[in-house]
């Protein structure tokens, strides 16, 4: 994809490969906690996802990233505002050179040492691809990360294979 964070792929120019990306849909974002209202209407969060989809793990340059299966709903994601069920493409993760600065998004002004992307796809489509470009066509549920004494076991799988991570 041709995107990055230099002033030549950065931000300020994603729109230009990706219409969507441009004014609110922008991102990263920075969220105000005052400025958050419940939306009493959204149905809860719905998240089913099967460690035996994932397909491969790799260094792409940019990030660690997990591929999973996704030509059925193996691995899904649901409720919220989406109008349906979503599948699990891919997780990634952004991180920084300090613990305070590693986060694609901020909150009240605070970054935090990484952010996982889980990057989801609308089915309805025909594929990934052609759901990039809807507007419905995909669904990022992002985490924020901290640095603790102790990984959670979640993520200690990850973190001991790291070292081994192919680079593509």
């Amino acid at each position: 994809y041709p995107w990055g964070y230099d002033g030549d792929n950065g931000p300020d120019q994603w729109y230009k490969n990706y219409p969507i990306a441009k004014g609110r849909h922008q991102s990263p974002i920075e969220i105000n906690n005052k400025e958050v209202h419940y939306d009493r209407s959204l149905l809860p969060w719905f998240a089913s996802y099967d460690p035996g989809a994932a397909k491969t793990i790799l260094n792409n340059g940019k990030t660690c990233r997990v591929v999973f299966d996704d030509s059925f709903d193996r691995s899904v994601l649901r409720g919220g505002p989406l109008p349906g069920v979503y599948r699990l493409r891919q997780l990634h993760f952004h991180w920084g050179s300090s613990d305070d600065h590693g986060s694609e998004h901020v909150v009240n002004g605070v970054r935090y040492a990484g952010e996982l992307h889980l990057l989801h796809w609308n089915p309805k489509y025909s594929n990934y691809l052609d759901a990039v470009r809807r507007t419905d066509g995909i669904a990022v549920l992002a985490i924020f990360l901290q640095v603790g004494k102790t990984p959670k076991p979640e993520m200690k799988r990850i973190l001991e294979e790291i070292n081994a991570i192919k680079t593509k």
